[in-house]
C-alpha cells in the first residue's frame, strides 16, 4: 500500500518561494512511491479555533478532530489518515502567516486532552505522523539569529513532535522577496549582490533539502 503525505502551502502566493520548495518536497515523496495530496490554503475558506469547545465536552465524538465543518475539515481528515505531513509558510513580520497559525490551532487543539493519568497528559488522538516544516524568509542568517527567529518558530516544531512523534525543519533564508526584479520596488536598503549570491548558491541547496525531506518523511518507519 502506498504511503500518503499531505503537503500544505500557507502562503498567499501559489507559485513563489514557499510553493517551489513544497513542490520539490512533493516530487521527492512521489519518487519514493508515496501518494501526495497538495493544497494551497489560500483557496480554502476557514478560520482559526472558534473556541466552541466541542472537542472538550464530556462524551464528545470528535476523535481528536475539530468539530467545525468548513473547507479545512476535509484537510484535517486527510492529515489524520496520512503517514506524513509537510507544512510550508513564508515568514511575515517575524512569524508565520495567519493561515498557518489558524491551521495549527485547528489541528492541534482538538488533540489536546485536559485529562491526565500518572504519566501526564493523554491525547485525544493517538497518531504517529512524520512531520516537516518549511519556512521561507527574506532575512539573512545573521538577522535570523539577531532577532531570535529560532526561538519564535521553535514552539510549533516542539508541538508537532509532541503530538505526532517526529518533526524536522527547513529554514530557507535570504530568499528573493521581489523575484526576479527589485527595480520596480522601493527596496534601496536591500543588498542585491548578497541576494544574488543566495539565489545562485543557497537556493539550489534549499530545493534539494526540500526534495530530500519529502523523500525521507515517507520512508520513515
Amino acid at each position: 500500500m502506498k504511503k500518503k503525505i499531505v503537503i500544505l502551502n500557507a502562503s498567499p502566493r501559489k507559485d513563489k518561494n514557499t510553493a517551489t520548495l513544497l513542490r520539490e518536497a512533493a516530487r521527492g515523496a512521489e519518487e519514493a512511491g508515496a501518494e501526495v495530496q497538495y493544497a494551497d490554503l489560500i483557496d480554502l475558506t476557514f478560520t482559526g479555533c472558534r473556541s466552541c469547545m466541542a472537542c472538550k465536552r464530556t462524551g464528545n465524538q470528535c476523535g481528536g478532530l475539530c468539530a467545525v465543518r468548513d473547507d479545512l475539515r476535509p484537510v484535517l481528515e486527510s492529515i489524520v489518515a496520512a503517514d506524513a505531513l509537510i507544512l510550508g509558510s513564508p515568514i511575515y513580520w517575524h512569524n508565520t502567516t495567519g493561515m498557518f497559525r489558524n491551521l495549527i490551532e485547528r489541528l492541534l487543539f482538538p488533540i489536546l486532552s485536559y485529562n491526565a493519568d500518572e504519566r501526564g497528559a493523554i491525547k485525544n488522538l493517538d497518531k504517529k505522523l512524520a512531520t516537516g516544516l518549511i519556512y521561507t524568509m527574506n532575512v539573512t542568517p545573521k538577522y535570523y539569529e539577531q532577532f531570535n527567529y529560532g526561538v519564535i518558530l521553535e514552539p510549533v516544531r516542539r508541538q508537532l513532535e509532541a503530538f505526532f512523534g517526529h518533526c524536522e525543519v527547513l529554514n530557507a533564508q535570504g530568499t528573493w522577496q521581489f523575484y526576479p526584479d527589485y527595480s520596480n520596488y522601493d527596496a534601496a536598503a536591500v543588498d542585491l549582490e548578497e541576494k544574488q549570491w543566495y539565489r545562485d548558491n543557497q537556493w539550489p541547496r534549499d530545493q534539494q533539502s526540500a526534495h530530500d525531506m519529502g523523500r525521507r518523511l515517507v520512508t520513515m518507519e
